[in-house]
């Protein structure tokens, strides 16, 4: 879900880019009195944006200039909600590691990220493991997905990975605790054959 978005993001992103250049470079050439394509709309010094005529227009329907400031403003809101989307990180970098000094140490999220992926992936039943750390630094939450073989129980296996794997990690990094959202997901295989 995470790689759609990001190249749905690129995408609008490399759109929008396109978009403003063109538009940019062609009412700059405009205005710099450079030759534009005979379709442009505003082809010279001293054409305007909206002449008076459309200004004037509108002006006698009482819901045209709210409707404008409302879009106007529904699309600011929209363009401010995706720029500080972009700012959130969805994968924790770093998690703060109480070493008992009081300053604390910082270890890699990729790294504990790495370790219990490993040891979930050693689990029986287990074909493989994802782990992906969110949250804060002082309080993550970690997301596992695994994969399940076609004779693996999901309770014994759930058991396992919550006693074991998230157990050790959660020592390792002296957590107090150490949430998780697990989703399991079965292996695609033939039906056996029963003689």
């Amino acid at each position: 879900m995470t790689a759609v978005l990001s190249t749905v993001n690129r995408v609008l992103l490399g759109l929008a880019g396109l978009v403003l250049i063109c538009g940019g470079g062609a009412v700059l050439a405009a205005g710099l009195g450079l030759s534009v394509p005979s379709w442009w709309p505003w082809g010279g010094r001293t054409d305007v944006l909206l002449s008076q005529a459309d200004r004037d227009r509108w002006r006698a329907d009482g819901w045209w200039w709210p409707t404008v400031i409302v879009v106007l403003a529904v699309l600011f809101v929209l363009a401010l909600w995706w720029f500080l989307a972009q700012l959130r990180r969805a994968r924790l970098a770093e998690v703060l590691v109480e070493s008992g000094d009081g300053e604390g140490a910082l270890l890699r999220g990729r790294a504990l990220e790495g370790v219990l992926a490993g040891e979930a992936g050693t689990l029986d039943g287990v074909a493989r493991a994802q782990v992906m750390l969110v949250g804060r630094r002082t309080s993550p939450h970690a997301r596992i997905r695994l994969l399940m073989e076609p004779h693996a129980a999901p309770g014994e296996a759930l058991g396992r990975l919550t006693d074991e794997a998230l157990a050790h990690a959660r020592d390792s990094a002296g957590l107090a605790q150490l949430p998780a959202e697990v989703r399991l997901r079965a292996v695609k295989h033939r039906a056996e054959r029963v003689s």
